[in-house]
This record gives C-alpha cells, sequence and structure tokens, in this order.
C-alpha cells in the first residue's frame, strides 16, 4: 500500500533515539522529508546522518521545555523543505518514582517538557497546518492504566492525551486530524533502562512479557511502522483517537 508520504514534510522531535527515531527511519524511508530535533549536537547529526542514507532529513538542536522551540522548529522545515504536513511530537520519559515521594522540582521540569512543551508544540503547528495536515503526540499506555514506578507519567500522560482529544475536536473543522499513539513494551533503552532499575532485570522483563498477549517486547521499527501510518495520508478518517501499540497489554477498550 502506498502511505502518500512522498514529498510531504514532517517534524520529529526527541528523534534522536528510541522511539522518535523510529518513527523518523519509516518517515523517511517511504519517502517524506523529515525534520528531526534533539537535545545534543552530536545525537542530533547521528540521526540525520543515518536518516539521510534512507531518504531526506534535516537536524536542529532543540528543546522542548524551551517556550521558543515551537516556532523555531515550524520555521525551519517550512525554510527547508517548503511546507509542513504534520508533526510527532515525542519526549523522553519523565523521572521513575511513585507520587508520594518523586520531589516537585521533577513534577515541574516534566510539565515544561512532557505537557506544556508538547502542547505548544501542537498549538503552533496548527497555526500553520493545511488541511490534510496531522498532529501526533507519543504518550503511553499510562493514559489508560497507571505503570508502577512511573508515578509522574501516570500524573501527566492521560491530560495530555485529553488535551489532545479536545483539540481533535477543535481542528477537525479545518480538516486536520489530531491523534496519539500509546505505547507499551517496546524494546528502546528507555525501557530497557526502566527494568534495569529491578533487583533483577531479566526477572522483571520475564514477569513483564508474560502479561503481554504476544509473550514479547515490541521493536521500536513495529512502533516505527504504526506511526508512519497514523501520520500518512493513508490514514486520512482516523483523528481524535489514541492507538496502543503494546501487543494487546492494554485490557481496556
Amino acid at each position: 500500500m502506498d502511505l502518500g508520504l512522498k514529498n510531504k514534510t514532517y517534524i520529529v522531535t526527541g528523534a534522536t533515539r528510541g522511539l522518535g527515531l523510529a518513527a523518523a527511519r519509516e518517515l523517511a524511508a517511504d519517502g517524506a522529508h523529515v525534520l528531526v530535533s534533539g537535545r545534543g549536537q552530536e545525537a542530533v547529526d547521528a540521526a540525520v546522518a543515518e536518516l539521510n542514507t534512507l531518504g531526506s532529513a534535516h537536524g536542529v538542536v532543540a528543546d522542548n521545555a524551551d517556550p521558543e522551540t515551537a516556532d523555531r522548529l515550524i520555521a525551519e522545515a517550512r525554510s527547508r523543505f517548503g511546507g509542513l504536513d504534520g508533526i510527532l511530537i515525542s519526549v523522553g520519559g519523565p523521572q521513575a518514582g511513585p507520587v508520594e515521594t518523586t520531589p516537585e522540582s521533577a513534577w515541574r521540569d516534566a510539565f515544561e517538557s512532557v505537557f506544556l512543551g508538547a502542547l505548544r508544540l501542537a498549538r503552533a503547528a496548527a497555526a500553520t497546518l493545511p488541511s490534510g495536515g496531522v498532529i501526533g503526540f507519543v504518550l503511553s499506555s499510562s493514559v489508560r492504566q497507571p505503570i508502577p514506578g512511573l508515578g509522574i507519567s501516570n500524573g501527566l500522560r492521560p491530560g495530555l492525551a485529553m488535551a489532545a482529544k479536545s483539540l481533535a475536536d477543535e481542528l477537525g473543522p479545518r480538516g486536520i486530524r489530531v491523534l496519539g499513539l500509546l505505547p507499551g513494551r517496546i524494546d528502546t533503552d528507555r525501557v530497557r533502562e526502566l527494568d534495569a532499575l529491578a533487583a533483577d532485570p531479566e526477572a522483571a522483563r520475564a514477569r513483564a512479557s508474560d502479561g503481554i498477549p504476544l509473550r514479547r517486547y515490541g521493536t521500536p521499527e513495529e512502533f516505527g511502522k504504526a506511526a508512519a501510518f497514523l501520520l500518512s495520508p493513508a490514514a486520512s478518517y482516523v483523528t481524535g483517537v489514541m492507538v496502543p501499540v503494546d501487543g494487546g497489554a492494554l485490557r481496556s477498550l
């Protein structure tokens, strides 16, 4: 199936590793122009070098928590590639820890990047996207059920999902789609770091795998392909939804 991505332009934030990079790979490989961002020059350069072996990419060093990032990324995409067709807003996972003992400073920092930074990017994109444009959020299965030991994620992700749902209602009449992806146990550095917090990381991974109907962690490539489809014109009637990419781990509808 032709996803219709050729010569479309997308911004992917947090795209120097993990889920953001996986999505950027699939977009570039299918013919899209991709502007990626990350917080370190070396990591951004490495991601762009890899993506340019697949297609067309450019990189910008930027922090989602910076109030100037949204306008800067959009201006760069339009200048470099001549327009903007969509954005995938991905940020690194917030500090792990229970609600009770995680310091207020960690909550405040996460709110600036995970919540407010993401919302700022979405609003700025909404102001410039044409009909047919799309705004995607990389969220978490914590949108639907809490993940033990991830108090901040459990607190912020559901609120951002509801904001995305509201934005889908607001932008739908203009032909702009808004949606979210809810990754479960995808085998990224972030998930391996979380597993490593357990006394026995291998046993923790085995227990988590046993709770997934497919009995394994997902691969970044599997997530990237789901993201590329949902961002593409092939998914032109899909909006206002939160799509789990979790091997069936979520038990809610």
